[in-house]
């Protein structure tokens, strides 16, 4: 089959890949799919996926045509179902095969090395009962290894399927050759048990115990290596099962349940106390505490009301809600970050793509080695057992698993365990960024502020109770829907309770607002409503609309808060009844609770913090002393956020950009790693190397130390993975380790890798998600 003519616009396609057993195996699955015109693979043999760049219209049986070629089977992934069911997938199923040859292989191979290794068990026809018991787990315990190796055989590939094959099948017919044609077949023969080599009569020695024990140790090996990997990947198919099966949706006033997938943009549902919010939405109406802690890590359930927007998979932990649809499928937040979640396993690292072509040709050079081993203790003088005994221990030791298992298995369990904390690492290569970076430049507005307006101080005038003027104020701004009226009015309910009744209520665009409440005439406006020492100067005289006149009562000590208030950045809100001032609100864009201790942690990590934001140098000045940040870049225009990165790594600096906004997202990109609040925009999120679910800038540190921790434990599994090869082989090859031995210090290699991988589930983090 041809592929067909590359189009301009590449597209992504993703396999499943199924009969690989090593790393070898999936770079030699990559090798093939490169060479098609205008393809770019990667292939991960920890997820058994391989994902190409292709040519827009490209076929994809003509990738699975090559991957079958290479020997493996390939399929595309069936499409996402809304309630599959309980069906156990290929893994689960791979996965109870391989426990079964482990325990059944287990079974019978403890009593032959028993036999083997204590003379006193040795009774009269030990020997045969050794081959009676050992057979079967060289033969069908080994057989995914055999099969492994043929199929590469037949295309002219060794992988280290060949190298285990080889090994268990030499022990075996050497050990037949023993028991027919020499003399361990004798009825009475011993021999005893060492870890080292000895000169004998190779037709009197049988190593059954090497094949059978070789062979449990690589199943033991393989089986927790595959359990492992489906451990690690428990973060995406958790992401992926939390969503809701089934609506509630309202059509024709009438409620009808309806299975997820049915669900349409625009749709009205319903969501009662308890249920999970079916999709991405917005509250129509009903108010209710939604608890994200699921999705977001943030244990404080939000209260919600019209107009908020929802997300998908969340729990409505309070009153009946209904909401309409704005996105379904693999739109939702949910999906995107499965998504992102799987594409960051999917990757490769540079230190990954290093371990594939060490990999790639290590396996024909230990087959020289071996036989160069043999040759050698042959040459030596040494009998035809010892030499065969040093070449299948340069086999059985040189597997290099542990290589292959490096870097996805700490990839899966930090990508995974990032996934529960709420932070979404995009692809591997962000883990090396992390490690370069030195500066991280912070946007102000929703990532260190809270990005909405909140009501910070109330200065009451003499003889005014503070609580009073709030209560007046919050009352009459309830009315309004402006993002200032909004923020005094949450904060009134919240510190004394639902707002009282309102009358004459009436709005003076762009200056305020008035109205009548408990019998009082109230005027809440800008500054400009009132200047020092005179008269109310807009409402009542503006567009006939009647009002207060002659409010007075401006005196010194709010003439000074005022002044204080607006050098410091903040809006000043004026409110007085019955003819005079009665107290200021101040106003501003809050700093969020933990921003400070983020920017302090950052620093501990000896990173440079550095402010930027588009608002004037006032605020941003007061923002950063609040927070501790020395340097701050303001007055920036959202097309010169770009310059501002440019210019810093022109400094010679590695540069973060944190942000949220949509005016974020090509600096995001510009910068060597970008950082998006999750709680931002969507394409400041699809722009971003690492997404932090949560609205909590401590999530970036998060982020940071995870992302450097799962870099440091890649490196350390590949030095321990090198070391181990270099330190075995040749120790093998001069006779100083026995094959069984051999292949249990392989073995136990991978499941150390595997195991200091996993230490990466008990990453905790700063943001108060513990899970």
């Amino acid at each position: 089959m041809s592929a067909p003519t590359p189009a301009a616009t590449p597209t992504s396609v993703e396999l499943d890949i199924r009969g690989m057993t090593c790393a070898s195996c999936a770079m030699r699955i990559e090798k093939k799919l490169n060479k098609l015109d205008g393809v770019a693979a990667t292939v991960n043999y920890a997820t058994e996926k391989a994902k190409a760049t292709v040519p827009a219209g490209y076929d994809p049986a003509t990738l699975i045509a090559e991957v079958e070629k290479a020997g493996y089977a390939a399929s595309v992934p069936p499409p996402p179902q809304a309630d599959p069911g309980p069906q156990p997938s290929d893994t689960d199923l791979e996965l109870a095969s391989l426990r079964t040859r482990l325990i059944v292989s287990t079974l019978l191979t403890v009593p032959v090395i028993a036999m083997a290794m204590i003379p006193a068990l040795q009774f009269t026809y030990w020997q045969w009962a050794s081959l009676t018991l050992a057979a079967p787990v060289i033969v069908w315990g080994a057989w995914p290894f055999h099969h492994a190796a043929w199929i590469n055989l037949r295309h002219g590939a060794a992988t280290m399927d060949t190298l285990i094959s080889m090994g268990t099948s030499a022990a075996l017919l050497w050990s037949l050759y023993a028991l027919f044609l020499g003399t361990a077949g004798v009825p009475g023969m011993t021999h005893g048990f060492d870890m080292m080599l000895t000169r004998t009569d190779g037709a009197a020695n049988i190593y059954l115990e090497v094949g059978a024990g070789v062979t449990m140790f690589i199943l033991a090996g393989r089986y927790f290596e595959k359990r492992s990997k489906r451990r690690a990947g428990a973060a995406l198919r958790a992401l992926l099962e939390l969503g809701a099966k089934d609506v509630a949706v309202l059509r024709d006033g009438v409620e009808t349940t309806i299975p997820i997938d049915r669900l349409a943009v625009g749709d009205r549902f319903v969501v009662r106390p308890g249920e999970k919010i079916a999709t991405d939405g917005v509250i129509v109406s009903g108010t209710s505490a939604v608890d994200a802690s699921m999705l977001t890590g943030e244990s404080v359930p939000v209260e919600v009301g019209p107009d908020d927007a929802v997300t998908g998979a969340t729990l409505n932990a309070g009153g009946r809600l209904v909401v309409r649809a704005t996105r379904i499928g693999a739109d939702t937040q949910l999906a995107r970050m499965a998504r992102l979640v799987e594409d960051a396993q999917t990757g490769k690292a540079q230190v990954q793509r290093l371990a594939d072509r060490v990999s790639g040709v290590f396996v024909p050079i230990v087959i020289l080695i071996a036989v160069a081993t043999l040759g050698a203790w042959l040459g030596a003088g040494f009998p035809a057992s010892a030499a065969f005994t040093a070449a299948v221990a340069v086999l059985v030791i040189a597997c290099p698993c542990a290589l292959g298992l490096a870097t996805p298995t700490a990839l899966l369990v930090g990508t995974g365990r990032g996934a529960q904390l709420g932070i979404l690492i995009k692809g591997p290569e962000v883990l090396e960024s992390t490690r370069a970076i030195d500066t991280v430049v912070l946007d102000k507005t929703g990532t260190v502020t809270t990005g909405r307006m909140t009501l910070l101080d109330v200065v009451p005038a003499a003889g005014t109770d503070r609580t009073e003027v709030l209560r007046l104020a919050g009352a009459l701004e309830d009315s309004s829907e402006h993002p200032i009226a909004r923020a005094i009015a949450a904060a009134a309910a919240e510190q004394i309770g639902p707002p009282a009744a309102v009358t004459d209520f009436a709005n003076v665009p762009g200056l305020g607002v008035r109205g009548v409440v408990d019998g009082r005439e109230v005027t809440v406006g800008r500054l400009s409503l009132v200047a020092p020492g005179s008269t109310v100067r807009a409402v009542g005289a503006v567009e006939g609309v009647g009002g207060v006149e002659g409010i007075e009562g401006w005196d010194a000590e709010l003439t000074a808060a005022a002044e204080a208030a607006r050098e410091a950045g903040r809006t000043v809100v004026v409110a007085g009844w019955d003819g005079r001032v009665r107290g200021l609100l101040i106003v501003a864009d809050a700093v969020k609770p933990t921003s400070a201790e983020a920017v302090a942690r950052l620093i501990d990590l000896r990173l440079t913090p550095v402010l930027l934001t588009g608002d004037n140098e006032t605020v941003a000045r007061r923002v950063a002393a609040e927070v501790g940040i020395d340097r701050v870049i303001a007055e920036v225009l959202p097309a010169d956020k770009v310059d501002v990165i440019a210019r810093l790594q022109a400094e010679g600096r590695v540069v973060a950009m944190v942000g949220d906004g949509v005016n974020d997202a090509p600096a995001l990109a510009r910068a060597d790693l970008g950082i998006a609040m999750g709680t931002g925009a969507d394409v400041a999120i699809e722009a971003a190397d690492i997404t932090v679910v949560r609205g909590d800038l401590r999530g970036v540190v998060d982020a940071i130390r995870l992302s450097r921790r799962t870099l440091g434990t890649i490196r350390s599994n590949l030095f321990w993975a090198f070391a181990y090869n270099v330190a075995a082989i040749p120790a093998a090859a001069l006779g100083l380790l026995n094959p069984m031995l051999a292949g249990a210090a392989m073995a136990l290699s991978s499941v150390f890798v595997v195991g200091n991988s996993l230490r990466l589930r008990g990453f905790r983090g700063v943001a108060g998600s513990e899970r």
